[in-house]
């Protein structure tokens, strides 16, 4: 069993966060009996693909605390649903309703959907309903409710206590134009509704009050109750300490964040959370994907085009390295996910600790055996014909007569997959090569080849005379143009499947077939 391993041999980052975390929070979770992790979501737009890596990766370090304590652990999902609205998002229906509740609370701002309260509770229902999909275990929190119960009326009180040590700790980090109004308390106009950046003019600690300067009329406001809230860096620091948070990552850009919330949390009085900064997701292009461009896949495409296992992997692996988000990423997520499985069959229990599907299913590693890779099965779909599951399993089961839907959850599951998948992306960017006349010889000759062979041939031997045919139809030095050529004309795409299992699968005499289609 894993609680008899030596954990201190595996250096699996789930594993060396877990271990910083009982390292450095030591003290504060022997006091309250609990380890408390956070994940931040600002919901000025709907929920992209990296809110929920946030919480898939913290919930990967939860299952690696479970196997070293056993003090209980809670994942705060906190939605800063107070900040106002900078800018409009682009893939939001009725844009002219947002641009005229700009700089509003968002939980204050109509839902343009018109199904919600709120454009903040209209996102906020979006990510807990995607989360409960994947079964997380969290505990969600409105920035909005918690103000506006005074539920963080005394920590504002420690903050406004230090009120001058905190503008010592911001204030040479601002420009000097910005220097002149900047105050951790952002009064919400009683007029207006609006979040307002304006200067102090006096300070009433007795009163717990501040009078701003609002364009030169005098505006007294309780920092109470939700009458005021607090600059990002403040509040951020401020909800550590209310919450009593042990843990949070967040993206590299917050990290000159995390550091003056940090200098603020220890002039109230605590100790900062354990840290962990991750690179960001980028789109096609390189552009970091951003809630209001919408660009990269949608968590929505990623699950109809493969699993949620598939896209927990994809979280898992190189936290620290910025990775492309897009489509075609997919396929390669799927095998890589397969793969890891059937490795996972032949490792010891330390070695399972490094294999990253181990963490996705929280210590329990599918046994299910693989059948082919999802790059495979897409080439079988195109190669079929085949636009319904029934179909592609009746052709799968022509020739592997040994397989059951039952006994192969993961590769049913992928079938759906890989037919949404194939019509949606694939099917769009194919370019089948028009061969010449020298090619169209050399894959006659394989046509002729395949005459000599059976399906009760073994995958090895169809592909030994496939290497044969490229050999002796000139591309001897050059094998891997040769089943280029082959993947090209065949499957209009550069890369391929392994042809022996490929044909092992769909039968000699449909690739015959198959073949003859596509040179003509």
């Amino acid at each position: 069993m894993i609680e008899k391993i030596n954990l201190d041999k595996t250096n699996a980052w789930p594993f060396v966060e877990a271990k910083k975390i009982l390292w450095e929070k030591k003290v504060s979770i022997e006091k309250k009996g609990k380890i408390t992790l956070q994940t931040g979501y600002g919901p000025s737009g709907l929920p992209h693909i990296g809110t929920f890596g946030e919480v898939a990766r913290t919930s990967m370090i939860v299952n690696a605390l479970n196997h070293l304590t056993d003090v209980p652990k809670e994942i705060i999902t906190f939605s800063d649903d107070m900040d106002g609205l900078r800018k409009v998002p682009e893939n939001v229906p009725d844009q002219k309703l947002l641009n005229q509740n700009l700089h509003k609370p968002l939980t204050s701002i109509p839902d343009p959907f018109k199904k919600y309260n709120s454009f903040g509770e209209h996102n906020n229902e979006m990510l807990k309903n995607f989360l409960n999909q994947f079964k997380f275990q969290y505990n969600f929190k409105s920035s909005t409710y918690l103000y506006k119960s005074g539920f963080f009326n005394s920590t504002l009180q420690i903050v406004f206590e230090n009120y001058q040590g905190i503008m010592d700790i911001i204030i040479p980090t601002l420009g000097k134009e910005r220097q002149k109004t900047y105050s951790p308390f952002l009064p919400i106009c009683p007029e207006t509704g609006v979040v307002l950046e304006i200067p102090v003019l006096e300070i009433l600690k007795e009163k717990s009050k501040i009078i701003f300067d609002n364009n030169g009329k005098k505006l007294e406001t309780s920092i109470l109750d939700g009458n005021c809230k607090l600059q990002w860096k403040v509040d951020w620091a401020m909800r550590w300490y209310a919450l009593d948070v042990d843990f949070e990552m967040y993206g590299k850009d917050l990290i000159e964040s995390a550091i003056l919330s940090t200098k603020i949390i220890k002039l109230m009085g605590k100790n900062n959370p354990s840290g962990f900064a991750y690179e960001f997701f980028l789109d096609e292009k390189g552009e970091k994907i951003s809630k209001s461009k919408g660009n990269g896949i949608t968590i929505d495409q990623w699950l109809e085009y493969a699993s949620p296992e598939s896209l927990s992997l994809f979280m898992y692996q190189n936290p620290k390295r910025a990775k492309k988000l897009y489509e075609e990423i997919v396929p390669k997520a799927v095998d890589e996910y397969l793969d890891l499985i059937e490795k996972g069959k032949t490792q010891n229990e330390l070695q399972l600790l490094m294999n990253p599907v181990w963490h996705v299913h929280n210590g329990k590693m599918p046994k299910e055996k693989i059948i082919m890779t999802f790059s495979m099965l897409l080439n079988l779909v195109e190669a079929s014909n085949a636009g319904s599951k029934d179909l592609l399993w009746k052709f799968v089961k022509k020739y592997k007569k040994d397989i059951s839907e039952t006994e192969h959850p993961i590769f049913d599951n992928l079938i759906s997959y890989a037919i949404k998948y194939f019509k949606d992306v694939i099917k769009q960017k194919k370019k089948y090569k028009k061969p010449n006349n020298g090619e169209k010889n050399a894959l006659k000759a394989l046509i002729n080849t395949l005459e000599t062979c059976n399906d009760k041939m073994t995958s090895e031997d169809i592909q030994t005379k496939i290497y044969s045919v490229g050999k002796e139809n000139g591309y001897k030095e050059n094998l891997r143009d040769w089943f280029k050529l082959i993947y090209e004309v065949v499957f209009g795409d550069k890369n391929g499947p392994r042809m022996g299992n490929f044909i092992s699968f769909f039968g000699v005499n449909e690739t015959k077939q198959l073949i003859e289609d596509k040179i003509k």
